[in-house]
């Protein structure tokens, strides 16, 4: 009886560390470089996310993507004077300078560097274990 109930113990606190561990949220990646874009032309938005989508996504050494227009919540305090959002993580230094000089990214950056009004870039670093 007091295996049983010392295994039901073991088996229960296993269980628990597993599903704490679980529900705790992955950094997206090491290196996380955000981008804001404001259109000359706003109706461009779909035309720029389609080639962040395509182009820039698959680059080696891309860990984690996103691109997407402003959410708006109702916020205030939020700023919402952007056309369109983009995030790409990386997990090494090498991997980020490697995609600055990506001949797919620096065709975006050349397509549109024209069609922006302004861009604001933002380089987020986690270097927590």
């Amino acid at each position: 009886m007091m295996n049983q109930s010392r295994t039901t113990w073991i088996l229960m606190s296993l269980v628990a560390t597993v599903l704490a561990v679980g529900c705790t949220p992955s950094r997206p990646a090491r290196i996380n470089h955000i981008v804001f874009f404001k259109l000359k032309n706003p109706e461009d938005r779909a035309e720029l996310i389609a080639d962040c989508d395509r182009d820039l996504a698959g680059i080696p050494g891309v860990t984690s993507y996103f691109c997407g227009i402003h959410g708006d919540y109702g916020r205030d305090i939020v700023d919402s004077n952007y056309d369109v959002g983009f995030y790409v993580g990386f997990e090494t230094d090498e991997a980020y300078e490697n995609y600055l000089t990506d001949p797919r990214h620096v065709a975006v950056v050349q397509k549109w560097k024209p069609r922006w009004e302004w861009i604001r870039i933002a380089d987020v670093i986690d270097d927590s274990p």
